[in-house]
């Protein structure tokens, strides 16, 4: 079988948030917990920098996304309005679950298309307190969960997810992705939203 990282992973205990360059990640839909829901996400270096554990919980109404030490960045917890469902994502100062005393970093909601085949999701982003929000998408390919993108509302890419291949080409299964973000574009963010997309689609 082929490994899922080509390097010996190394723990990283503080992710970059940014970089100046397009970033590459290896995000593997299990979790470090045994018999654990979740995913454990690696980037270019090999090294561990995100992950989530729903221990024996799939779609659970409350999610943590943490770094590899389990300081928690998102809390992300689903909600209901009336008939409507979506998930908010609140950023974690302190590294403790957020008790949501201050304005969510992002908002999830599922829409459908014209055509209805394939799964959409609209994302509301405040990047910061004192910025105006901002409109992303989140579109599947080809009607396939596992293969999406995210883009702004000018249809720029943000970010986008495939099934990782070997260097030969060879797919290393339904449950290893690899996701590429585009520069400038805060890491964790586009983690919080890769989840809520999960949980969605009941892959997590």
């Amino acid at each position: 079988m082929a490994k899922i990282h080509p390097q010996v992973p190394h723990a990283s205990l503080v992710p970059v948030p940014f970089t100046s360059k397009q970033e590459t990640f290896t995000i593997w839909m299990k979790s470090l917990i045994l018999s654990s829901k979740g995913c454990t996400v690696f980037d270019s270096n090999g090294q561990i920098v995100y992950r989530v554990d729903n221990y024996n919980c799939k779609c659970s109404d409350e999610v943590y996304l943490m770094d590899l030490t389990g300081k928690v960045l998102f809390t992300i917890r689903r909600k209901k309005f009336k008939l409507v469902r979506f998930w908010e994502g609140y950023r974690s100062s302190d590294g403790t679950v957020n008790d949501e005393d201050k304005r969510p970093a992002f908002r999830v909601r599922k829409s459908f298309g014209i055509l209805g085949g394939d799964s959409l999701c609209d994302a509301i982003v405040w990047l910061d307190k004192d910025q105006q929000c901002h409109y992303y998408r989140i579109e599947s390919c080809a009607g396939k969960s596992s293969t999406f993108k995210i883009v702004d509302k000018f249809g720029r890419l943000i970010a986008e997810v495939k099934r990782k291949q070997s260097k030969c080409g060879i797919s290393l299964g339904e449950d290893v992705l690899a996701m590429v973000v585009e520069p400038h574009i805060d890491h964790s963010l586009i983690m919080g939203l890769f989840v809520v997309y999960s949980l969605i689609n009941c892959k997590m």
